[in-house]
């Protein structure tokens, strides 16, 4: 035995008595770094002890692993009709979407539920995805079978991850089976349940609210037309509106019609006066024509032609001949002078100008007095009209307020019939696809399985590893006295002169 191991296997006496009296220091033993290698060294086998029995459970447990084989998928996530705002009632608010972030995220929510998982599990078969569950579950009675179920739909929990990035519209699903064909099999059934599980979420089932309150507003829009057609009988109206478009434009029309009555009435009046007045100035009768008496014309005639008779018997200067001529030109100087006209035959006539006059006189009176009836007629006809009109404003509060009522309530039956049949079609469409959500990759069977097996190992020999080292540190800690001779010349400031082997009583 070595100096250094038969000082370690002395009893740990008390310290003298120097160190002891001295300062608390050298109660306590100082240790150098070569030291603790000393030491564990010799706590070799308490050690080894605690590090195979913790790396054996380790190991076993590892053992116990089983390979597992992953399968993945991805779908694109787009906006669709039923994330889209549609208010039961009225416009606030249509046609808004919320953002892309928490449509993603509705998704996932969607893919990692309970009800969905359990629909998955249900379609591929309990005892097909978990044998052993399925065993229980088949022996299980009714009230057990729930817990049964439950386990599975756990334990396919701890098997699924689902996520996504921000900002990016792809999510992935990734499970974890003991076959790889089964893996495969799990995320393609969760991913064809999905599409249909997401209907049922988020398109809302038909609602008979919208149907009550239609067939509420229909009987009250058919009490409200029998209020107004009741109305329109007892006042004798057709088209209330219309009647009143047609008398303020037949008011408008007499109006027009009476003031170029008057006009033209005026007109007519000085027109009538002026004739009265040329009446007064224009003789009935008027001389037609007058004859002349032609005696001195013809005597003339005859003395010139007589003349010429002498002219072929006697000489110009025959005193026969200067007789008619004397006589012609006697005549001539009378007719020059007017003294041989005189009248003949007159005939009187009535006068053209006072027949026109007269004409136009009677017609212009005959206008007169049709104007005048007319203006008499427009003016009844006016006030008639606007007796009516007025009539029409004492009652027309009445008739806007029940017309009101009706124009309202046909426009909310319009409203939520088109609401009804708008959400009948979409809700229809909705069932029949899922275009804002594409698989972009389905999952395929899996050729390298993940075991943590290798992982478990490393873990239990560095753990082990480490509980023997800490236990060795603390069963050095522990020990009383000084442990080497170097710890003992540190701790008591001594030289050790030499060291003695120990020998047992």
């Amino acid at each position: 035995m070595s100096t250094q191991s038969a000082w370690s296997t002395l009893p740990h006496d008390p310290l003298p008595g120097r160190a002891m009296a001295g300062s608390g220091w050298a109660s306590r033993p100082r240790y150098a770094p070569s030291d603790f290698i000393t030491l564990l060294w010799r706590e070799r086998w308490l050690m080894l002890v605690i590090f195979l029995v913790i790396f054996g459970v380790g190991a076993a447990f590892a053992l116990t692993l089983k390979k597992s084989y992953p399968a993945s998928a991805s779908i694109l996530v787009q906006l669709g009709q039923e994330y889209v705002y549609e208010p039961r009632a009225g416009d606030a608010a249509r046609g808004a979407v919320p953002e892309n972030d928490s449509l993603v995220q509705s998704e996932v929510e969607i893919l990692i539920s309970a009800q969905l998982r359990e629909r998955t599990i249900r379609r591929i078969g309990l005892e097909v995805l978990y044998p052993t569950l399925g065993e229980k579950y088949a022996a299980a009675p009714p009230a057990g079978k729930a817990q049964v179920m439950a386990k599975a739909v756990e334990d396919f929990g701890k098997n699924l991850t689902v996520g996504s990035a921000p900002d990016n519209p792809v999510v992935r699903i990734g499970f974890e089976h003991e076959s790889g064909e089964m893996a495969a099999r799990a995320v393609n059934t969760l991913l064809e349940e999905y599409l249909i599980y997401r209907r049922t979420v988020l398109i809302q089932p038909s609602s008979p609210v919208l149907e009550r309150q239609r067939v509420l507003f229909e009987d009250q829009l058919a009490q409200a037309d029998t209020a107004y057609q009741g109305f329109l009988t007892t006042n004798d109206i057709g088209d209330f509106n219309a009647q009143k478009t047609a008398l303020t434009g037949l008011i408008g029309q007499i109006e027009t019609q009476r003031q170029m009555a008057e006009v033209t009435l005026q007109d007519r009046q000085a027109r009538l006066a002026t004739l009265e007045a040329q009446l007064a100035q224009v003789a009935p009768e008027i001389g037609l024509f007058r004859d002349i008496d032609p005696a001195a014309a013809t005597r003339l005639a005859a003395l010139r032609l007589q003349r010429e008779e002498m002219l072929s018997r006697y000489l110009p200067t025959a005193q026969p001949v200067r007789d008619v001529e004397a006589q012609i030109v006697q005549l001539e100087a009378g007719m020059n002078t007017g003294r041989t006209q005189t009248d003949g035959a007159r005939r009187i006539g009535v006068n053209p100008v006072h027949q026109t006059l007269q004409t136009d006189r009677i017609q212009t009176a005959a206008e007169v007095a049709a104007l005048q009836q007319s203006l008499a007629a427009y003016t009844r006809q006016a006030q008639q009209a606007t007796d009516q009109l007025q009539r029409l404003a004492i009652i027309e509060p009445q008739f806007q307020a029940l017309s009101m009522d009706r124009d309202v309530l046909q426009s909310s039956v319009r409203d939520f019939t088109v609401k009804e049949r708008q959400d009948d079609a979409a809700r229809q469409i909705a069932s029949e696809t899922n275009d804002n959500i594409r698989i972009v990759d389905r999952a395929v069977p899996a050729t390298r399985g993940d075991s943590l097996r290798k992982p478990v190992f490393a873990l239990a020999f560095l753990f082990g590893a480490f509980s023997a080292l800490c236990a060795g540190l603390i069963r050095v800690f522990l020990r009383p006295g000084l442990p080497t001779p170097a710890s003992a010349s540190r701790t008591l400031d001594m030289p050790v002169l030499g060291v003695a082997a120990y020998k047992g009583r």
